[in-house]
């Protein structure tokens, strides 16, 4: 039985450190969206682990990291609140154990690699990162078809596209470069892994904003593909999907909007546009009204996992 006041605490963790995902989660059900806090309080705390920790500690707390997901997993009970809170909803719900375990191996490549050569290399951390939040996030939220799954990922994968884009900078600063190194190069910029640890070079201004571009316009056709999915959930997540995928790649639209120049700050999303984008959200759900009362709803079985990259790609 979760510790009494666990979910309260994931809840609170994400109002407090995403208002994106905690706007959206707002449309959700009562049971999914804690479900869903505990699943963000979990990998919040799994990134906060290795993102906020001194370089040298970080070997240990992925092993740590990887221990508790053994013992989560192995049946222990767990005296961390957020721990018990997430065995809880792993085993309610079925979560395959290759997806956090994928998470954690992409905050693996946190600590050994501080770049990436090839966009297909990045595409396979964001997998890691994200896509596998999206593949957990289809058994709390109950999806219809296990087609569904390759959707969900690829939104995941989108949102981390968004999220290298808007923090170019503070992870420069972390002395990480997400921003695959073939398309520095072609834009101009050849050897900027070569100063990573050092400043940013005002001369990399330029071809930051045209990878930034490229990486924009990959996410939009994996947000695209995650369109597809939206279908397959019921009509109140549905309803959140949608709104958080429109809040996220509104983060691109306003990067576009100043020449998609990463460097001149982070890129944020005014309350005012969220509400604009939750009833663009809401206008969708009302025209697909017909089709869903005609199909009705009914979850499916989606406890095989899924495996990148050839149940995922390409796009």
């Amino acid at each position: 039985m979760t510790p009494h006041g666990a979910v309260e605490r994931c809840l609170e963790t994400l109002a407090r450190n995403s208002k994106s995902f905690h706007f959206a989660s707002l449309a959700l059900p009562r049971r999914c969206r804690a479900e869903a806090a505990v699943l963000y309080a979990w990998c919040r705390a799994a990134d906060d682990a290795i993102d906020l920790a001194p370089r040298e500690a970080c070997p240990e707390h992925l092993a740590r990291l990887r221990r508790d997901l053994d013992g989560v997993y192995g049946g222990q009970q767990q005296q961390d609140p957020v721990l018990a809170a997430f065995q809880e909803v792993v085993v309610e719900r079925g979560i395959p154990r290759e997806y956090p375990a994928d998470l954690l191996a992409g905050l693996g490549m946190d600590i050994t690699t501080d770049h990436y050569d090839t966009l297909g290399e990045l595409l396979g951390y964001c997998f890691r990162v994200a896509g596998t939040v999206g593949l957990m996030m289809c058994h709390v939220m109950g999806v219809s078809s296990r087609g569904a799954l390759r959707h969900a990922a690829h939104l995941g994968i989108a949102m981390q596209l968004t999220n290298i884009c808007r923090d170019v900078r503070e992870d420069w600063d972390r002395g990480r470069l997400y921003l695959p190194l073939d398309l520095l190069r072609r834009a101009g910029a050849p050897d900027l892994d070569s100063q990573i640890g050092r400043a940013l070079p005002e001369s990399a201004r330029g071809p930051a904003a045209a990878v930034v571009r490229d990486l924009l316009q990959e996410a939009d056709s994996f947000y695209r593909s995650a369109d597809g999915g939206i279908g397959a959930l019921s009509p109140r997540c549905a309803l959140a999907v949608r709104t958080a995928r429109l809040v996220y790649a509104a983060i691109g639209d306003r990067l576009a909007a100043r020449r998609y120049d990463a460097l001149a700050g982070r890129a944020v999303v005014p309350l005012s546009r969220k509400v604009v984008l939750l009833f663009r959200a809401s206008a969708a759900a009302i025209a697909e009204a017909p089709a869903r009362a005609k199909n009705g709803f009914h979850p499916a079985d989606i406890n095989t996992p899924v495996r990148y990259p050839d149940d995922i790609l390409p796009v």
